[in-house]
């Protein structure tokens, strides 16, 4: 039997639902407070009668999303998602709790199309995009973690103690800009319904020039970052296969139309890559000092900041990690320049924190 999966109905369609079970229309409102705290099932919901609570646990789920899996990074600060939808397919979402606020990872596609050379998410190819309750509910999800056993046994409305998500970035799995719509509808629900600020949320494109352009259309003042991975086009065309429908300066133009227009400082991610050579020996692929010169060119003038970000490996991809030492003077480059960058931390790297890497290892575990 399918189950009912109530966070998908509105409250009158819940109240129809639960007075149809013969229950007062009041038990609708209770169990709406829990779902829009993120009530992983009913058994949590103490405030409704136990035989209510089994009865819906029969014919009824609370999220559009599941979890399958749990991973805690050593420092615990980092916790990393593997969520099953509806229809059997898997996402993934990460909780990094950091100084500034607790950030979550968003999902928004199950799987990807992109075809990127280095990442993960892309081996198992795309399956279908997320709607607006299955991103809004992985925000859910982090929030329930985040303020811990101490609220699960008491009336929704306790006092969470600002143990909320501050931050989203739409980072996961998929390409954000091939579900613009249902994308920008989760945003302004998480906006509206969350208090997140536009400034607190970031979206990630591989370059989709048509989606860049629609986000400037919509006019919320968000933070844009843009996967180059490459500072020319050959380069980027072998990395990134997208490149091959818009070229770098396709991307990087529309992108600094964003930011100029909405007065945000663009994000560009650079992953720094090797690559064996015959002797088994690391060589730099596309984190020489000739193409730190090459970026430091096309970034020179604009209001960016330049994320380098060393390679997780994915044993199905054939790259390489580079030295420490090497990625500080690609960064020595960039900041002679004059760009501004940063090495991004590296957040739960003790439990696969490799984009799409979870969700790749437990289908290869459940022979899929």
């Amino acid at each position: 039997m399918t189950k009912t999966i109530l966070f998908n109905l509105t409250q009158p369609e819940i109240e129809k639902f639960i007075t149809d079970m013969g229950q007062p229309r009041f038990r609708a409102k209770q169990i709406s407070e829990w779902l829009n705290r993120g009530a992983p099932d009913f058994s949590v919901m103490k405030n409704l009668p136990e035989d209510l609570r089994n009865k819906l646990s029969e014919i009824a789920e609370t999220l559009p999303v599941k979890i399958v899996k749990k991973l805690e990074s050593s420092d615990n600060q980092t916790t990393k998602f593997l969520l099953e939808l509806n229809d059997f397919e898997q996402i993934e979402c990460v909780l990094m709790r950091t100084t500034y606020g607790n950030s979550v990872c968003v999902s928004s596609q199950a799987g990807c199309a992109m075809g990127c050379k280095f990442c993960a998410s892309t081996l198992l190819g795309l399956k279908r995009n997320l709607t607006i309750n299955e991103m809004f509910a992985q925000i859910l999800v982090a929030q329930w973690e985040l303020r811990g056993d101490r609220l699960k046994d008491i009336h929704p409305n306790g006092d969470p103690n600002n143990n909320d998500v501050s931050h989203i970035v739409v980072m996961g799995t998929g390409e954000p800009l091939q579900n613009t719509q249902n994308v920008i509808g989760f945003l302004e629900r998480a906006n509206k319904e969350l208090n997140i600020s536009w400034r607190r949320i970031t979206i990630s494109t591989c370059g989709i020039v048509p989606g860049i352009e629609e986000l400037n259309q919509w006019g919320r003042p968000i933070n844009l970052a843009i996967s180059l991975h490459a500072p020319v086009d050959d380069l980027r065309s072998q990395i990134m296969p997208i490149n091959n429908k818009w070229k770098l300066n396709e991307v990087l133009n529309a992108a600094f139309n964003f930011s100029e227009t909405h007065n945000r400082q663009l994000m560009i991610e650079y992953i720094l890559l090797g690559k064996k050579d015959e002797n088994g020996e690391t060589y730099l692929y596309n984190c020489t000092p000739e193409y730190a010169e090459k970026l430091s060119d096309l970034m020179r003038g604009h209001n960016v900041m330049v994320n380098l970000i060393p390679w997780n490996s994915v044993d199905e991809r054939d790259f390489a990690s580079i030295s420490g030492n090497a990625v500080h003077r690609f960064q020595d480059i960039l900041i002679k320049n004059g760009i501004h960058t940063r090495i991004r931390r590296e957040r739960g790297a003790d439990i696969g924190s490799a984009c799409g890497q979870l969700r790749l290892k437990n289908a290869k575990n459940a022979n899929i």
